[in-house]
């Protein structure tokens, strides 16, 4: 007899915030489920590649099979389930939660979310710099001058620049051509909604669309783009310190803005 899809998973990633907001209130914290399974891999499955748990297959919290046609990328997945102790942690499984994102929610609106993230070119922090202290400008200037050459040269993107945080309109010509370059990257196809929830999140983890393509597109490391990402944060950490919450907040996010980068890399042909 074969063994049918698992379905736990739905209440093991939807939290009850995003199902019932005034009943989550009214709830205690959940606690994590026990791991109720000895072995996760990746194998072929309908559509490509597919997690399975001792034999069972994972579906996302739509019930839609959880499937991608890159198979590093589903072995990757799948050992972020293999890696759970005696409870399953989501907060520990980035990788799995931005595919559930994906295919249950940016696969129906993908014209929407495009738009979204098209709309940081428009005011994208690294266009905005500051003219004093010296010591930010410079490091702002060396973080992210090679970023508006990589829009100028690879994107037919030109910037403009603006000192301060007054709001400057971005040429026409530049915004069109950073839209179709995006376009081109997120591509047709099963692979198109993983990429295009990759790149939202990049961009919405750093403000800036132009880091998250250059990331995309591998022309900026990942370490790179994030420290670009921080400039503002990390000189203002060198002058006054920095404390714990604000270091965890940051190591959260370091955690998603890596999964995000993978879910990238893998998702994209050689």
């Amino acid at each position: 007899m074969s063994k049918g899809p698992i379905g736990l998973e739905a209440d093991i990633f939807v939290s009850p915030a995003e199902r019932d907001p005034v009943k989550a209130a009214r709830e205690p914290a959940r606690a994590l489920p026990k791991r109720f399974f000895k072995e996760a891999v990746a194998a072929p499955a309908d559509g490509g590649y597919g997690i399975f748990l001792d034999g069972r297959q994972v579906n996302t919290p739509a019930k839609r099979p959880l499937v991608a046609e890159s198979r590093p990328l589903m072995e990757t997945v799948a050992a972020e389930w293999a890696k759970q102790g005696e409870t399953i942690d989501p907060a520990t499984m980035p990788l799995t939660k931005l595919m559930n994102t994906a295919l249950d929610g940016v696969a129906g609106q993908m014209a929407e979310v495009e738009a979204e993230v098209a709309k940081y070119a428009a005011s994208d922090l690294i266009c905005y710099r500051a003219g004093a202290p010296e010591s930010l400008a410079a490091a702002q200037s060396s973080a992210w001058d090679p970023l508006v050459a990589f829009a100028r040269d690879r994107l037919g993107a030109k910037l403009a620049l603006a000192e301060g945080v007054m709001f400057i309109e971005q040429p026409r010509a530049a915004l069109d051509a950073f839209a179709r370059a995006l376009r081109e990257y997120v591509g047709e196809g099963a692979g198109a909604p993983l990429r295009l929830a990759a790149l939202s999140v990049l961009t919405t983890l750093t403000g800036s669309a132009v880091i998250a393509l250059a990331t995309a597109l591998r022309a900026i490391d990942v370490a790179a783009a994030w420290d670009a990402a921080n400039v503002d944060e990390d000189w203002q950490m060198r002058a006054w310190g920095a404390d714990a919450e604000a270091l965890a907040r940051r190591a959260a996010r370091l955690n998603e803005f890596e999964a995000a980068a993978a879910l990238s890399r893998l998702s994209t042909p050689e």
